[in-house]
């Protein structure tokens, strides 16, 4: 239990980072701790100043609205543009959110050592990144490369707020600056501690959520909705009918993401083991 009668300790912020880094196969000085990735998004603008943009997209809108709300007019480019981008900094969220969609560390490392060579930025978010292991940047050493991580997602605790950016040691120097001595609260540091040294939980629970995944793409599938991507933790599916399905999992209190740029498609957040049958009961009832 943290201790809330009293200001954290900055050495347990450190070991936070320290157990963190070791999780992230970071080095610790390069693992800045915050109170979640939105923070850190929100916070890029200032640090990175006056530039231009490009977001791969369509994806999580919080990118664009903490640029635009620095006034700068960020680009979204198509996700088979990246490797041409010409922008100051270059946005990527991997694997994407909502459609899934991932680029190999292969990809991400050739990109990135083309925008070093340019003197430019690669911000890669990677909240969804506990779901794609193998194509984690956080190992990656560069002083141009910052990587965005979430805690709340994949441990399913989003109101603890905690979050990473993954960068060079000047740039966690400025980004504490901006945040300050205590960026993150008690709870956050003892949880934080905790889950991110049980690398074998986060091992057994990665092969769970993706047979979870598994069994809920063959419901959706045998609905008549067709899969389109996702990861392990939700799910985008097709379907001619998407709105009239949308008002229909509504009314048995399922609620699920539907999306203005694409009508024909909806998320659906995986469910917990013990709402499985009432989603599957909804989708074999039809509309």
């Amino acid at each position: 239990m943290a201790e809330r009668g009293r200001l954290p300790d900055p050495l347990e912020l450190a070991a936070l980072e320290d157990t963190a880094a070791r999780y992230f196969h970071a080095k610790p000085e390069r693992v800045a701790a915050a109170a979640g990735a939105e923070t850190v998004i929100r916070l890029l603008p200032v640090l990175l100043g006056r530039v231009t943009v490009d977001i791969v997209g369509p994806t999580y809108g919080a990118h664009a609205e903490a640029w635009q709300a620095a006034f700068l007019a960020p680009m979204t480019i198509g996700q088979h543009q990246a490797e041409g981008s010409g922008a100051d900094v270059l946005v990527i969220v991997n694997p994407n959110n909502p459609d899934g969609y991932t680029y190999t560390k292969a990809e991400l490392t050739r990109i990135l050592r083309k925008r070093e060579a340019k003197g430019r930025w690669l911000v890669i978010d990677e909240s969804f990144g506990e779901c794609a292991p193998e194509n984690t940047m956080t190992d990656v050493v560069s002083d141009r490369l910052i990587v965005l991580r979430s805690f709340g997602k994949f441990f399913g605790l989003a109101g603890v707020r905690l979050g990473f950016a993954i960068a060079s040691p000047s740039f966690k120097a400025s980004f504490r600056a901006l945040t300050g001595d205590w960026p993150v609260c008690a709870d956050a540091i003892a949880m934080g501690r905790q889950a991110y040294a049980d690398i074998a939980w986060s091992e057994t629970t990665l092969a769970l959520l993706q047979g979870q995944a598994a069994r809920l793409d063959e419901v959706l599938t045998s609905a008549g909705f067709e899969v389109k991507g996702g990861t392990c933790l939700f799910r985008l599916a097709r379907h001619d009918r998407a709105h009239d399905w949308f008002w229909h999992l509504c009314r048995r209190g399922i609620l699920t993401r539907p999306f203005d740029h694409t009508p024909n498609v909806l998320r659906f957040g995986l469910p917990h083991p013990e709402d499985f049958l009432r989603v599957q009961r909804a989708l074999e009832a039809g509309l």
